[in-house]
């Protein structure tokens, strides 16, 4: 049965990939050109001398777009659904269809928008090369304070359920995290690099078109394969707590 929910994760995930190109590619790709334009100019006027293009933007913005996405969606999708089947019926009671949609608002907000909230993405032009090293290494921290907060939350919010009901041990779990995060990005150091005569507009809309894919995706993979899943899986009885289920 993991097997089988796995393969239908990935299949997802594809499906997720796709319609994640198709918005990044007419609403991101512009927005990527307008900045490397703005690079090229500063460069120019600098007087420093035009880098070879390795690769062509044409196979940037298209087959070079479309694989990194699908590798990433696909990979994405696989491991939703094996986290799905190790929750399903061991973490609450909720259906198929539940369950995956919980985990996918829970996906969205542990892995992309709370790290997007301390390092947003940044298109060409904006950050110092020197530096993209120590950003990628901030930017996974975050990543995996993040995750590691999240499931210390959950835990913690199932131990205060059965002892309070589940939606106080949910708020107090909540709060705890907010509290774990809070912490975590002040001690973070910030990054702000953007030269001065950046659009904030355009900077503004390909962080809201970067954060759009990350809904696109999280969405599709909630609702598709939560409802491939319930169609597929039979309903559960719940294995965890009894007073949880009193609650």
């Amino acid at each position: 049965m993991v097997g089988r929910l796995l393969l239908r994760g990935m299949i997802v995930g594809a499906i997720a990939g796709i319609l994640v190109f198709a918005f990044a590619h007419t609403f991101g790709e512009p927005l990527v050109d307008w900045a490397i334009g703005f690079e090229e100019k500063a460069s120019q006027a600098a007087g420093e001398a035009a880098e070879p293009e390795i690769v062509s933007r044409a196979t940037q913005a298209g087959i070079g777009l479309f694989t990194g996405i699908m590798v990433f969606s696909t990979a994405m999708g696989g491991l939703f659904a094996l986290v799905f089947s190790f929750v399903y019926g061991r973490v609450s009671s909720l259906s198929a269809r539940g369950t995956a949609a919980v985990l996918a608002i829970a996906a969205f907000v542990t892995i992309s928008l709370v790290p997007d909230i301390k390092y947003p993405a940044n298109p060409p032009a904006v950050g110092n090369p020197d530096t993209i090293g120590a950003r990628t290494e901030l930017f996974f921290i975050m990543i995996v304070a993040s995750i590691v907060g999240m499931i210390v939350a959950v835990g913690f919010g199932r131990r205060l359920a059965a002892r309070y009901g589940s939606w106080n041990g949910a708020i107090v779990a909540g709060i705890g995290y907010i509290v774990f995060i809070a912490l975590i990005q002040y001690l973070l150091p910030a990054i702000n690099e953007v030269p001065e005569q950046f659009s904030a507009v355009v900077l503004w809309r390909f962080r809201v078109t970067s954060l759009g894919m990350h809904i696109i995706l999280w969405t599709t993979l909630g609702l598709g394969f939560g409802a491939w899943a319930e169609r597929a899986l039979p309903q559960v009885r719940y294995r965890g707590n009894p007073a949880l289920r009193r609650a």
